[in-house]
């Protein structure tokens, strides 16, 4: 152990100091206001945050957002347009890559099916609210284990299924809220564990029934 006069002398090196845990939540706050505002996805966003959290040292730290520009974040009017509807009426319809979506999105699904992969998705720091009105058909939803999701609403003759892992969404982590109605039809929402970034949706799946069997080795 180093004395005093040593610690003096030999000071540690700037990246070699412990992180505290308002440093971590700094560094997550950053990392929402740049998600915010499109330059990270929903999955990037998690991915970083998961190492902020795990981040020992300020060197860990640091490579969570070096490169991302220090200056604020432009103006809402100056990003892209965001997609409000996924409808699908006797058809399907399949949303996956890099997209930014409303505040407020809403899913139709009568007599057909929407897909609609969140993980590349581009999200305000407020959160996402979907609606989701199923009709002899109905939508599934992909998301990242570790978001906060709050699901509600009704239905008759269908239903509302949650697949994969069980919620354990990280501290500050976005709010998805789900409202799922369904008239003899159902939509179904898939929490996918980190293990499955970047794979297909059938390997993502995969993966998520392994998981809420507890059979994935986990690298958490």
């Amino acid at each position: 152990m180093r004395t005093e006069d040593e610690l003096v002398t030999n000071p540690v090196p700037e990246g070699e100091l412990r992180v505290s845990d308002s440093e971590r939540d700094a560094t997550l706050s950053v990392l929402s206001e740049q998600a915010a505002a499109g330059r990270l996805t929903l999955d990037e966003l998690e991915e970083r945050a998961g190492k902020a959290l795990a981040a020992k040292t300020r060197a860990d730290l640091t490579t969570v957002t070096r490169d991302l520009p220090a200056e604020a974040p432009p103006a809402p009017d100056r990003r892209k347009t965001p997609v409000r509807w996924f409808v699908a009426i006797m058809g399907g319809s399949r949303r996956r890559g890099r997209f930014r979506a409303a505040s407020v999105v809403n899913g139709l699904a009568i007599m057909g099916g929407d897909e609609i992969d969140l993980r590349e998705a581009e999200i305000d720091s407020g959160g996402l609210t979907m609606n989701l009105f199923a009709v002899m058909g109905g939508s599934t939803i992909y998301l990242p284990d570790t978001v906060d999701v709050e699901i509600s609403g009704f239905s008759i003759m269908g239903g509302t299924e949650e697949r994969g892992p069980g919620p354990r969404p990280r501290p500050g982590a976005p709010l998805v809220r789900i409202n799922s109605y369904c008239l003899m039809g159902g939509n179904t929402i898939w929490r996918l564990p980190p293990e499955a970034r970047g794979l297909g949706l059938k390997e993502s799946r995969g993966l998520a029934k392994q998981a809420e069997q507890g059979r994935l080795s986990s690298g958490r």
